[in-house]
Parts: structure tokens; C-alpha cells; sequence
């Protein structure tokens, strides 16, 4: 008589392996991830704005903000004077909340700093303005009858 032993099939599953590839992409993903949040120097392409309808009843509020960071509002009783940041807030907010419907935009200075355009939109915000555009000029028309026509490049 002979005694068969019975032998199982081992049905587990070996695991290193995986976890090296695991360790070894996540020291890769380490090691690139700071290079990816660089920042890099690229060339913007240029494209064509929708041109905004305005008529006379709903006039925009157009914050203006020129290259040493003065601000403007085109709505108010002083549209000509500059107006410090809590009275951009203050007079923003009141126009939005008796004109809720009213378009919200900036016109910034394009040899001004980005950060003050930014400042200005961050202010028409928190007056409660929920979108807020970017006006520019159309380079075409620019050039060719010199006065341009602004247009929301949001």
C-alpha cells in the first residue's frame, strides 16, 4: 500500500514585487512633482475676443486701473478721481446691489502690474460681484482705425 501524500497548490499571490514598482514610482513621483510646479517661461497666443453689447439703460461698472495701481470706478459721484480700495468695495457694492443684473469689468493698464488688476478684481468680489470681466482692445481694429473697441476677453 502505498500513502499518497497530498500536496495543495499554493494560491497566494507574491506581493513584493508590486510593492517595489510601487516605491520605486513613488519616488519618482516625488522627485518630478517639483519640477512640474515651476513656473516656465511661455508665449501666450494671441485670439479674438466677443465684443460685449452695452446698452445706455445698463451701463457696465468698469473698474479702471492704471500702471501705478490707481483705481477708478466709471459709476459714482467722482468717476474722474481716484478712489482708495475700501471705496472701490463700498461704492461697487452699492451699485451691484441696486443693479444686480449690471456686467462687472476691469481695464487694466497693459504696462501696469498684474497684481494690481488682480487687487481690483478680487475688490469688485467682495463688493458682490459674481463675474468679472477683462476689457481689452481687439489688435485688429487697434491698428487699423487707431481707437480700438474693447471687448471681454473673460
Amino acid at each position: 500500500m502505498s500513502i499518497r501524500s497530498k500536496r495543495r497548490l499554493a494560491s497566494e499571490i507574491n506581493v513584493v514585487p508590486y510593492i517595489d514598482v510601487m516605491l520605486v514610482l513613488l519616488i519618482i513621483f516625488m522627485v518630478t512633482t517639483p519640477l512640474l510646479t515651476t513656473g516656465v517661461e511661455v508665449d501666450l497666443p494671441n485670439a479674438a475676443a466677443e465684443t460685449m453689447d452695452f446698452d445706455e439703460e445698463n451701463e457696465p461698472i468698469v473698474l479702471t486701473v492704471q500702471r501705478d495701481g490707481g483705481m477708478f470706478l466709471n459709476l459714482g459721484a467722482n468717476p474722474d478721481q481716484p478712489l482708495a480700495p475700501d471705496d472701490v468695495t463700498r461704492i461697487a457694492a452699492a451699485i451691484i446691489r441696486e443693479r444686480p443684473e449690471a456686467q462687472v469689468a476691469v481695464k487694466g493698464d497693459g504696462n501696469g502690474a498684474y497684481g494690481n488688476v488682480v487687487r481690483g478684481m478680487v475688490l469688485l468680489q467682495r463688493a458682490g460681484a459674481e463675474q468679472v470681466g477683462l476689457l481689452t482692445e481687439d489688435i485688429d481694429d487697434a491698428n487699423d482705425n487707431g481707437n480700438g473697441n474693447e471687448e471681454d476677453a473673460s
